[in-house]
């Protein structure tokens, strides 16, 4: 199914940003929320916008994964293979905890009305509306203290 027009836009202009700060290589972009559904979603839409544009994407679920999990079962393989792809690791908010946050070059936080922005994503973008999801820039001075990323 394709997507809404303003959720194909907003996809595609995360690919470009993505692609121009990293053209290249074995590169790890996570997509992360509150709901690993959610995240599993989005993941789907930015690898076929990725593909799109010519790119060898591969999307994977966190399924649990803690760090070392992820480690040892999806970025050192990805890795070692080398070549010139992208995969996605959709999933729970602790793909962006302070121990897993390195392992992306890229990460983008999903908010859904109200919820707080993760402060370690390099993209917020707010999902409310699905079919019109938005690039959100977060005044993170306003973030409440109790929020550790």
């Amino acid at each position: 199914m394709t997507a809404p027009i303003a959720a194909r836009a907003l996809l595609e202009d995360l690919s470009d940003e993505f692609l121009r700060d990293y053209p290249r290589g074995a590169r790890l972009l996570a997509v992360a929320s509150p709901s690993a559904a959610r995240s599993a979603a989005f993941a789907g839409g930015l690898a076929d916008a990725l593909r799109s544009r010519g790119v060898a994407v591969s999307v994977a679920a966190q399924d649990g994964r803690d760090e070392a999990s992820l480690r040892a079962d999806l970025v050192t393989p990805f890795r070692d293979a080398g070549g010139d792809a992208v995969e996605i690791v959709s999933g729970a908010a602790d793909l962006l905890a302070e121990r897993t946050r390195g392992l992306w070059h890229f990460s983008v936080w999903l908010i859904d009305g109200d919820e707080v922005p993760h402060t370690a994503a390099t993209a917020l973008v707010d999902v409310t509306d699905p079919e019109a999801p938005t690039r959100r820039l977060a005044d993170y001075c306003a973030v409440p203290p109790s929020f550790l990323t």
